[in-house]
């Protein structure tokens, strides 16, 4: 048995299926289409996930005798409603906020620099006075770029009038016509698909109610976390409240490295106005509760397919398809971790004793 039979036997073995190898096909378009047009396509893909959010409201008012048409139409004054609320009230609170808290970024560099001083004196052979200069020199350089780069990226994505007229009319669009014809481009996609597809059903089946589920869930974990941050970080008086609040509920995004990098941010405010105190305990043992109850409360009883998946694979997931498709792509590792393992479950494989029965 030479190499050709081993390879022809192991094509026979897991490729054997016509909708195997349309699989396979259609997730390398797929791919290459989002690798190449994700920026362009930015706006229906933003539809397509808003559509996945509100299809859960549109189907309980249509449970309750609603017309199609109608249940839609409330679904899209909801969305409306909840988009102009956030612009008009959210967003200039969260913009005067960010602008204040850059604005501290000399007083971080001097904590930095008495943190450093302390050191050099405790330490003298490891940390110099050269040292701990070149390091504050080189922060402040760094916190100022970053300043300017985040205002102005904030300044040019949010006011950029073209950019913003295509999503203002194109996400509604996409939104509507996507909860209004589901139906119909369901059996549209149907009709492109090999008549014989167990491989497809199996998957296709279980992951169209996951991912409604996926993104509903994490809208619902944005918003609950995000609030009760906003809360308790008010409730003890801490300062850029709001801020801090959307930050912890948009890192919610990226399980575990989301939490980690969010604590910075948090732990240095704390520390600017409380100091090493028993208020700033108070907020972070609060903070690490909120943490912990998303963790272990939260997350399980929203995603309680996901969770089937090893965290090692989680964060494999969130790096690789963060690199490949940016923020879409971490919003959705998750689901195309589980895709692909459920890929992997339904997988046609012929007997084993139909290969070696060819390769003999």
């Amino acid at each position: 048995m030479n190499f050709v039979d081993v390879l022809g036997g192991w094509v026979n073995r897991y490729f054997s299926r016509p909708d195997a190898i349309f699989l396979i096909s259609a997730l390398l378009v797929i791919s290459l289409v989002l690798y190449t047009l994700a920026g362009a396509l930015a706006p229906v893909l933003t539809g397509l996930v808003l559509a996945f959010l509100l299809q859960g409201l549109v189907g309980r008012l249509e449970k309750l005798g609603s017309p199609h048409l109608l249940a839609i139409a409330v679904a899209m004054i909801v969305l409306i409603g909840t988009v102009a609320t956030a612009v008009l009230l959210v967003v200039p609170l969260l913009w005067q906020q960010a602008a204040d808290l850059l604005a501290l970024a000399p007083t971080l560099v001097g904590m930095l620099r008495d943190g450093l001083s302390s050191l050099a004196e405790a330490f003298p052979e490891f940390i110099t006075e050269e040292q701990i200069l070149g390091v504050v020199n080189e922060s402040s350089k760094e916190l100022g770029n970053l300043s300017g780069v985040l205002l102005e990226s904030a300044f040019s994505q949010v006011f950029s009038l073209f950019g913003l007229l295509i999503y203002l009319v194109l996400v509604p669009i996409s939104v509507f016509f996507l909860l209004k014809d589901k139906e119909l481009l369901m059996a549209h996609l149907a009709s492109l698909l090999p008549k014989d597809r167990p491989l497809l059903d199996a998957v296709g089946s279980q992951m169209n109610a996951q991912l409604g589920n996926y993104v509903r869930g994490k809208a619902i974990e944005i918003l609950l976390v995000g609030t009760v941050s906003f809360i308790t970080f008010l409730f003890f008086g801490l300062n850029y409240a709001a801020l801090l609040g959307v930050l912890v509920g948009i890192s919610v995004l990226i399980p575990f490295i989301g939490a980690a990098i969010v604590t910075l941010p948090v732990f240095m405010i704390a520390v600017l106005q409380f100091g090493w105190s028993l208020d700033l305990a108070w907020v972070m043992l609060a903070y690490a509760v909120i943490q912990f109850l998303d963790g272990n409360v939260l997350v399980p009883l929203l995603f309680s397919e996901a969770v089937d998946l090893h965290p090692i694979t989680i964060i494999i997931a969130i790096l690789a398809f963060g690199g490949l498709w940016g923020l879409w792509g971490v919003f959705f590792a998750i689901p195309l971790a589980t895709f692909i393992k459920a890929i992997y479950v339904a997988w046609p494989r012929a007997p084993m004793d139909a290969e070696v029965s060819n390769t003999a």
